[in-house]
């Protein structure tokens, strides 16, 4: 579950990346090209691009954590906590979005749920990994 869960942190931070070649339609794609366009205009015009690679870099962190507590990557610091941190973030942002959605918007686009729902899997991918991990290293 952990090495799912970390191969696919990596493999968001390299579309991450990638997108940056196509960024105007990939910020479109994801629903946040009106945000974005105020960015570039309001804070700078390299903000954008700026953002998704510090997003891409924290996706890729997630990933090598995810790797590391299936010991395919070396042992990283708080490991653990940061597991389970990683975990906690996704579900609240899968569930809080799909909560935002159903609730406030009155409206449910398909793609704002799918995101919601890949969350609330890599969430519990990370969440119930580190619980089988840690559960059964404590058994033994």
């Amino acid at each position: 579950m952990l090495k799912l869960g970390g191969y696919l942190n990596i493999l968001f931070a390299i579309l991450h990346i990638v997108g940056l070649f196509w960024a105007e339609k990939m910020f479109e794609v994801v629903g946040i090209a009106e945000g974005m366009a105020l960015a570039k205009q309001d804070i700078h015009p390299l903000y954008p691009y700026f953002i998704t690679i510090v997003v891409g870099v924290l996706f890729y962190i997630m990933g090598l954590y995810g790797l590391s507590a299936d010991n395919k990557y070396k042992k990283l610091p708080l490991l653990k906590p940061i597991v389970f941190c990683i975990g906690g973030i996704y579900l609240l942002r899968g569930i809080g979005e799909l909560i935002f959605d159903i609730g406030w918007q009155k409206a449910s686009p398909l793609l704002e749920n799918t995101y919601s729902l890949i969350a609330i899997f890599v969430g519990l991918l990370y969440l119930v990994g580190g619980l089988k991990k840690w559960k059964i290293k404590q058994a033994k």
